[in-house]
């Protein structure tokens, strides 16, 4: 059996001048404490909490509730509450796209979802990541990989995806499978780790 080559941690440069918000956006290694950062996290909190409250509200002020802290919402979009996130600005939705209920998008970085994708219930899109070397992981510094799914894509309730993974066109994820590397266009993969069927 062939182990996947590790995922090389980002690397902190002494001289990085730039805010830990920043350095968050831009994959590089930032210290999620930072007080940007904890204010744009409980500015997302009590959105949730708006959002996920208007369960029952008409599908018009559900949109309008996406618009304000989504990156983009497409056309036709629809995420069912309960829904969670980090941030939701780094959050791109295509025309036509649909979450079921009870997703989590961690979105320290950019996740992307292509025109017409479905998306089941309880899945989970990450692409918060942590050092791989203990001592980097004990300072408390994190990093994230973006995730990019294609479009029309279908991705099968409690399915994980991993950082870093990008999602083909046309692909089916099956239900509960965990996705550590990318998935070509038109795949279908499934289990875990989610393997070509």
């Amino acid at each position: 059996m062939t182990l996947p080559t590790p995922i090389p941690t980002p690397i902190a440069h002494a001289a990085d001048t730039r805010t830990e918000m920043q350095k968050m956006l831009a994959g590089a290694l930032y210290h999620a404490a930072d007080p940007e950062i904890q204010a744009a996290q409980e500015a997302s909190f009590a959105w949730m909490a708006r959002y996920n409250g208007a369960l029952g509200a008409p599908q018009a002020v559900r949109d309008a509730l996406l618009a304000e802290r989504l990156g983009a919402v497409g056309e036709g979009a629809v995420i069912r509450p309960p829904f969670h996130c980090d941030y939701g600005f780094n959050i791109r939705l295509g025309a036509g796209v649909f979450l079921n209920f009870n997703c989590v998008v961690l979105d320290v970085v950019a996740v992307t979802i292509g025109d017409k994708t479905q998306i089941g219930p309880g899945v989970q899109i990450l692409t918060a990541d942590h050092p791989r070397d203990p001592a980097t992981r004990a300072t408390g510094l994190e990093f994230g990989r973006p995730v990019r799914i294609g479009a029309n894509v279908w991705i099968g309730a409690g399915a994980i995806l991993l950082p870093g993974v990008t999602v083909g066109d046309d692909a089916l994820i099956g239900a509960g499978a965990v996705v550590t590397r990318d998935v070509p266009a038109g795949a279908t993969v499934v289990g875990n780790p989610a393997r070509a069927r």
